[in-house]
């Protein structure tokens, strides 16, 4: 029976050593992300004063304060945040509060109260809902707030390292071989499957079997779609959620259609977008913009749909390691979002805000990935389902390059390989492993 190693107990989160600093010279802190991808984890550190930094982290220029802790999914904290949200801030000086989403009214007092009290690190909040895409929230706490997205475990957390793929990619950092490409929970067919299929949930990934694993993810997303959904948007058909969730996970990767997803539920294009940005509020799926020089040109041009989790994916379309084994065909697509999830774990710890699309031109000549620097330089990523490569997998990165010219960084291609091979100026093949 497949099984693969539980984590341990306590994982150093990258995203610490980033909320300890805005900390330290901002009023409010929120760490965004799905529910159980570990943001109470990471928070309640703070609670006692002394957060888990390792080694390459920022050194604090002043150790952080305790803050008293609470969350509101606790019923009588919850009431009282909505009944009166003045007073229960009144009461705070330095708090950490949790799901700050399910009470709205919160939000607007924690604007007063900053506003007279401008003291660095008073709040530190987090929302299993993006806040941002709701505006009136967003504007209220504009200038006062810092946000960070903390999504599941990346591959680089579960193992215990840093996170360097990025800057190799800039640098053109690949030494031939390297001890972290070749541990057992990802290197060759058999470990990559088992880890991607577990996706990057902490408590997914202590279920010993494919099969606890799943249903921990199906239990999980019930859940999410019977409470949740009603925080963030009132909706009159819930039982439509669930079968948008399905059709969604079995569209990953491809172009956004929400005229053929409607066919599919009997649902009009409008509604399906309504639904689609409901779930992605949840953190649950995003939509991939198309690359364009033209900035205008890539609002009208189509996305494409990917989840933030490849084990929820995989449970949602009942990928389990027994059916890869007996259709290959299906295993480029979760591969896919298992990569886009990694991509956006190590954006979101970048300083710059990069840019994360896809490539497709008039010729249909596409590329899986494209990662567009503040200054407009250009790395292309394409995802290999298996051990070799060949030159003829470069083609759209090649067309890419072309098209980009002098801001071009790198072309790579991510294999089932364990070394790292150049293909001609700027191109690579490296292995999904240095992720």
């Amino acid at each position: 029976m497949d099984a693969m190693p539980t984590p341990p107990e306590l994982i150093h989160r990258h995203l610490t050593a980033q909320v300890s600093v805005a900390l330290q010279d901002t009023p409010a802190v929120l760490v965004n992300g799905p529910r159980q991808c570990g943001k109470t984890t990471l928070v309640r550190q703070f609670a006692q004063g002394i957060p888990p930094l390792s080694p390459g982290d920022p050194v604090l220029q002043t150790p952080p304060e305790r803050m008293t802790y609470l969350t509101l999914d606790d019923p009588a904290v919850l009431e009282a945040a909505r009944v009166d949200p003045v007073g229960l801030l009144r009461q705070l000086d330095r708090a950490i509060i949790d799901e700050v989403q399910r009470a709205p009214e919160l939000l607007l007092a924690l604007k007063l109260s900053i506003d007279q009290d401008r003291r660095p690190g008073r709040f530190l909040l987090t929302s299993s809902a993006n806040l941002l895409a709701l505006p009136s929230i967003a504007d209220s706490l504009a200038g006062r707030m810092e946000v960070h997205a903390l999504l599941p475990l990346s591959q680089s957390e579960v193992q215990g390292r840093q996170s360097d793929f990025l800057p190799r990619a800039q640098e053109h950092d690949w030494p031939l071989s390297h001890p972290d490409w070749v541990t057992p929970e990802v290197n060759g067919q058999r470990g990559l499957m088992l880890n991607v299929l577990a996706g990057g949930y902490p408590e997914m990934r202590t279920r010993a079997t494919p099969g606890r694993r799943s249903a921990w993810a199906k239990a999980y997303v019930q859940a999410l779609l019977e409470r949740d959904v009603q925080d963030i948007a009132q909706i009159d058909h819930l039982s439509h959620i669930p079968r948008l969730l399905e059709v969604t996970a079995a569209h990953c990767g491809q172009l956004f259609n929400a005229t053929q997803i409607g066919a599919q539920l009997s649902m009009d294009a409008r509604t399906v977008e309504k639904y689609l940005g409901i779930l992605e509020k949840l953190f649950l799926v995003q939509r991939l913009p198309a690359w364009s020089r033209n900035e205008l040109t890539r609002l009208i041009k189509t996305p494409k749909l990917h989840f933030l989790d490849a084990g929820l994916q995989a449970t949602l379309t009942r990928l389990t390691p027994a059916m890869l084994d007996k259709h290959r065909e299906r295993w480029g697509a979760v591969l896919e979002t298992w990569v886009y999830a990694e991509l956006r774990k190590n954006l979101a710890l970048n300083e710059d805000p990069w840019y994360l699309a896809h490539y497709r031109d008039k010729d249909q000549v596409e590329v899986d990935f494209v990662l567009e620097s503040p200054l407009r330089e250009v790395l292309g990523i394409e995802v290999k389902a298996a051990a070799t490569v060949s030159a003829a997998d470069f083609k759209g990165l090649r067309r890419l390059k072309e098209h980009t010219g002098r801001d071009f960084i790198a072309g790579i291609v991510l294999y089932d390989g364990d070394k790292a091979l150049p293909f001609g100026e700027g191109m690579w093949a490296v292995p999904l492993a240095a992720l």
